[in-house]
């Protein structure tokens, strides 16, 4: 039996089993349903961006100090990061259709705290909410998209991920349009979204709840992880320090990107901006590539290169002009975003059965690894400069070689 039949739900194992059951799924309700899950990842995504986003407003009209501002920071990406393997293996246990309409409700409630706190303290609960939103959504979306990939585990975390992705650089562009010129009410207009992100997650969790019943009464899969118990903790350690480098790096970029090439190169904010979109386009196209790839391929290849091979371009950025900044930045940004699919399928092919369990460890620990990554990128900078930090990031691919480590689980895509 293949990999993907093993890590597959009784209802998937079955369809996926016949040429007709993997082209419905590739084709019929499972692919529209990997679209509205994407779609609503993109949602979700773009109503966390306007948290930080919109701290200006926040820190002028509440009078706030940088450390009200970091406490802030600080419970949403708690909420938003360390629930979510919690709740992952909770549902693992006790799914829950409807959950991840649950989750964008949270989110709506956040938003509207944000948009109508009298006090510092509502903020507070605002940002939690919104982040225990992010925390439900996560590892429970995770797990419909993999339900819903026909086998095509890699497609289907990468179509689920680059949603994210999307809606990660819009967020702070419509807070730009929308809170900016209007104040700290128009926090409430981004309610439309997770209005529509409800409607588009209850249609998910019907579906949901309906292959939860077909697969009531056949034959249960048996979950073993193809790897012993030792080979399976050392191969977690392992992604979790592949996913410690992918991230603190990309943090350098995402955060910090803009003031580099502002006082490297003396260019305006604007050009700026547009060179931290160029970077983000690179990030989309790698993350939606590094599935699929992994399906032809393997997991462990594309990890492979994905984190080692990118070290000879960010090795030469600290070095480069403006020119040569523009074009490493997207090999870099799409060889980078290429490593989280395959690490998130690879991970679930491990600990087979418990894919929510995987998408919440991953997903919370890439977060907190951003979070974490960026403050103290921040506070190196401030001690040194900008461009040294750079020139320190620039070895961190080099935890690739870790790779080598990992297990071959060879799988199929039939």
């Amino acid at each position: 039996m293949s990999a993907v039949t093993e890590n597959a739900t009784p209802s998937q194992a079955s369809n996926a089993s016949s040429p007709a059951g993997m082209a419905k799924a590739a084709t019929g309700p499972a692919m529209a349903i990997l679209i509205m899950i994407s779609v609503s990842h993109m949602l979700n995504d773009l109503m966390q961006s306007v948290v930080p986003s919109v701290y200006p407003i926040l820190k002028e009209k509440f009078q706030l100090s940088y450390a009200d501002v970091g406490l802030l920071t600080f419970t949403w990406q708690l909420t938003a990061s360390i629930l979510q393997p919690g709740v992952g293996f909770y549902t693992d246990k006790h799914p829950k259709p409807f959950s991840l309409t649950f989750g964008m409700g949270c989110t709506l409630v956040g938003l509207l705290l944000m948009a109508y706190a009298t006090s510092y303290h509502h903020l507070l609960i605002g940002v939690a909410a919104i982040g225990v939103g992010s925390s439900v959504f996560h590892p429970e979306s995770s797990r419909v998209a993999r339900m819903a990939s026909g086998g095509r585990h890699g497609f289907a975390q990468s179509l689920f991920q680059v949603g994210g992705n999307f809606g990660s650089a819009i967020g702070p562009l419509l807070a730009m349009l929308l809170v900016v010129p209007y104040g700290q009410h128009a926090i409430s207009y981004f309610g439309i979204f997770a209005l529509a992100g409800m409607a588009i997650l209850t249609r998910v969790g019907f579906w949901y709840r309906e292959e939860r019943r077909s697969a009531k009464g056949k034959a249960a899969v048996a979950h073993e992880s193809p790897v012993s118990r030792s080979v399976l903790i050392r191969s977690i350690i392992i992604l979790c320090a592949l996913i410690f480098s992918k991230f603190l790096y990309m943090a350098s970029l995402s955060s910090y990107y803009i003031f580099y090439t502002m006082q490297t190169f003396k260019i305006s904010t604007s050009t700026a901006q547009l060179l931290l979109f160029i970077y983000l386009g690179a990030v989309a196209a790698g993350t939606i590539a590094g599935g699929p790839i992994g399906d032809k391929i393997g997991r462990r290849r594309v990890i492979w290169f994905s984190i080692l091979g990118v070290l000879p371009f960010t090795l030469a950025l600290p070095f480069a002009n403006l020119t040569w900044t523009v074009i490493l930045t997207i090999p870099i940004g799409f060889i980078l975003a290429s490593a989280f699919p395959a690490i998130v399928v690879y991970a679930q092919e491990l600990v087979p059965g418990k894919p929510g369990t995987i998408a919440g460890l991953f997903f919370g620990f890439a977060f907190g690894m951003g979070g974490i990554g960026a403050a103290l990128l921040g506070v190196l900078a401030d001690h040194t400069s900008i461009g040294f930090v750079y020139q320190v990031c620039s070895i961190l691919p080099a935890i690739g070689l870790l790779a080598i480590f990992l297990p071959d689980v060879r799988h199929k895509s039939t």
